[in-house]
C-alpha cells in the first residue's frame, strides 16, 4: 500500500475530482482542497474514509492567497503527513472578447492559476528539498501550448504555468524533486457546460480522436507522472488532447 501524501487543489469536481480519486484507488493518501464547495469535498473525504480509514482529508483555502495556503499545508501535515505529491488543478475560465478584458477579469484568472501554483509550489518544496523527493504536476492547458481566441487571458497564465514548470524542474532536480505539467484539451467538465452542443460538436470535429476527454482521462495522466513509472520524467508537458495540438 502506498502510504505518500498528495493534495489535489480544486478537487470538488472535474479534473481535480477524478485525479483525487485516482490517486487514491492507488494507495495514496488524499488532501481534497477546494475554495468554496466544502460539502463536496467533506463527502467525498468522508467515503473514502469509510472504505479506507485515515486515506482522505477535505481542506479549505482560496490558493490565490499565500496566507491561505501556508494554513491548509500545516493542517495537511498535522493530519496526514508531509505533501510529497502536489497536484495544482485550481483554476478558473473565462471566454471575453481581449478589448473587453477588465483589470479583475485578468487578476481572477492569474490569481488563481499563476499565483496559486507558486504558492503551494512555494510551501511544498522546502520539506520535498529536506526529504529528498517529491512530485509536482502544474496543470495548464492547450491554449498555453498555442494560444485561444477571446482567451487571452487564459491562455497566457496557461503559459506562465508550462514556463514556470520548466523553470522550476530545472532548480530542484537536483534535489530529487520531478515537476512536470499537465495540458489537457477538451475535457467534459463543469467548465466547458456552457459551450454550445454546436461549439462542442465542432471540437470534437476538430479532435483527431474524434471524442471529447474526460477527467478520467487527464487523471491517468497525472496518475503516471506522481508514480515512479515517471522517475526519469521531468519539466514536461503531458497533453492529453485527442491530438488537437501536437
Amino acid at each position: 500500500m502506498n502510504d505518500t501524501v498528495a493534495l489535489v487543489t480544486g478537487a470538488s469536481r472535474g479534473i481535480g475530482r477524478a485525479a483525487a480519486f485516482a490517486l487514491w484507488r492507488a494507495g495514496y493518501r488524499v488532501a481534497l482542497c477546494c475554495k468554496s464547495s466544502r460539502q463536496a469535498v467533506e463527502e467525498l473525504a468522508a467515503d473514502l474514509n469509510t472504505q479506507r480509514p485515515d486515506s482522505a482529508l477535505a481542506v479549505l483555502a482560496d490558493v490565490g492567497d499565500s496566507a491561505q495556503v501556508d494554513r491548509m499545508f500545516d493542517q495537511i501535515e498535522e493530519a496526514l503527513g508531509p505533501v510529497e505529491v502536489l497536484v495544482n488543478n485550481a483554476g478558473v475560465a473565462q471566454q471575453k472578447l481581449f478589448t473587453q478584458l477588465t483589470d479583475a477579469d485578468w487578476d481572477r484568472i492569474f490569481d488563481v492559476s499563476v499565483k496559486g501554483t507558486f504558492y503551494c509550489c512555494r510551501r511544498a518544496a522546502p520539506g520535498m528539498i529536506r526529504r529528498h523527493r517529491g512530485s509536482i504536476i502544474n496543470l495548464s492547458s492547450m491554449w498555453g501550448q498555442v494560444g485561444a481566441s477571446c482567451e487571452v487571458h487564459y491562455s497566457a497564465a496557461k503559459g506562465a504555468v508550462i514556463a514556470f514548470t520548466k523553470a522550476l524542474a530545472q532548480e530542484l532536480g537536483p534535489s530529487g524533486i520531478r515537476v512536470n505539467c499537465v495540458a489537457p484539451g477538451v475535457i467534459n467538465t463543469e467548465m466547458n457546460s456552457a459551450l454550445s452542443p454546436e461549439t462542442l460538436e465542432a471540437l470534437r470535429d476538430e479532435t483527431p480522436l474524434g471524442v471529447i476527454g474526460t477527467p478520467e482521462d487527464v487523471a491517468e495522466s497525472i496518475l503516471f507522472l506522481a508514480s515512479g513509472r515517471a522517475a526519469f520524467i521531468t519539466g514536461q508537458v503531458l497533453a492529453p488532447n485527442g491530438g488537437m495540438v501536437v
